[in-house]
C-alpha cells in the first residue's frame, strides 16, 4: 500500500499540526476520512490539511509506505510508536519525528527539528539534512534516551545530541553543538566532524569523535594513542566520566582539547 499525504497551502504554516496518527500502523487500520489530527488546539480530518492518495492494499504495516511532500516544518509526531514500514519525507519535518519507533525507516531528504527519534527503541531514521537539538535522546527528565536502533544525520546535529543514549546507534555525518552524548549509559555515537563537551557524566557506552572534541572535561582520563573507529588514523583513547563511580565509557578522538 503507498499512501501519498501532499500538505495544503495553510494561511498560517507555523501553527503546529500534532501528527502522531501518520504512522504506517494507522492507514493499515483506518481510512483516511476516519484519521485525525490536532491543526493547533482543533482536531481535524486528516484530508482537510493533506490531500491524500491511496494505491494498492496491505496486509502489514512492512507492507505500507507513507509518502509526505510540501512544507512540514510544523507537522510533528509523524511516525510515533511505528513499528514497520516506511515513511519517505520529501523536505523538512517538524518536532519529535520517530517518537519512540521500534521498527521500519523514517527517512527525511531535509532537515529535522528537535527531538529526532526520542527514545527511539527500534528500526532506522536517515535524515539528509540536519538535526536540530536533541537527536536520539530522552525528554527532559527521563533516565533513558534511545535504547535501541540506528539514527544517520548526513548534516550536523544541535546541543544534547544522544543525550542518555541507553543503547542503539547515532551515527552524524557533521558537527555536533555542545553536550553530544551527555550522561550516555550505553550504544554509539559516533561524530565525523566536531563536537563541544562530549559525553559529560557518562556512565558507559563507546563515542567517536572524528574531527575535534573540543572543551573534554578534566574528569576524563587520557589512555593513549590506539587505533579505533573505521578510519586508518589512531585516535586518543579516554575513560570516564570518572565523575561517576565505576563510569565505564569509552570517548575516543582524533583531536583534542581539554577544557579550561
Amino acid at each position: 500500500m503507498k499512501i501519498t499525504l501532499a500538505i495544503k497551502k495553510r494561511d498560517n504554516p507555523y501553527i503546529p499540526i500534532e501528527a502522531e496518527a501518520i504512522t504506517t500502523k494507522t492507514f493499515l487500520e483506518k481510512k483516511p476520512e476516519d484519521i485525525s489530527v490536532w491543526y493547533g488546539n482543533s482536531e481535524q480530518k486528516l484530508t482537510e490539511i493533506f490531500d491524500v492518495r491511496v494505491e494498492g492494499d496491505a496486509k502489514s504495516e512492512d507492507e505500507v509506505t507513507i509518502i509526505m511532500s510540501g512544507n512540514c516544518s510544523a507537522v510533528k509526531r509523524v511516525g510515533e510508536y511505528m513499528n514497520g514500514g516506511i515513511i519517505e519525507i520529501e523536505g523538512n519535518i517538524g518536532h519529535h519525528c520517530g517518537n519512540f519507533m521500534s521498527g521500519g525507516l523514517i527517512e527525511i531528504r531535509g532537515n529535522a527539528e528537535s527531538w529526532l527519534g526520542r527514545e527511539m527503541r527500534g528500526g532506522k531514521i536517515i535524515c539528509h539534512g540536519d538535526a536540530q537539538n536533541y537527536c536520539g535522546s530522552g525528554y527532559r527528565g527521563e533516565k533513558k534516551g534511545m535504547t535501541g536502533g540506528t539514527i544517520e544525520v548526513m548534516g550536523s546535529a544541535g546541543d544534547f545530541t544522544a543525550e542518555t543514549l541507553a543503547g542503539g546507534e547515532v551515527i552524524i555525518r557533521g558537527n555536533t553543538g555542545n553536550l553530544a552524548g551527555a550522561e550516555m549509559i550505553d550504544g554509539t555515537l559516533k561524530i565525523y566532524g566536531d563536537a563541544h563537551l562530549p559525553c559529560a557524566n557518562m556512565k558507559g557506552g563507546t563515542c567517536h569523535v572524528y574531527g575535534t572534541a573540543y572543551n573534554v572535561l578534566p574528569t576524563f582520563e587520557y589512555k593513549g594513542l590506539i587505533k579505533a573507529g573505521d578510519q586508518a588514523s589512531q585516535m586518543h583513547m579516554f575513560n570516564g566520566d570518572i565523575a561517576n563511580r565505576n563510569a565505564k565509557g569509552t570517548l575516543y578522538a582524533a583531536k583534542y582539547e581539554f577544557f579550561k
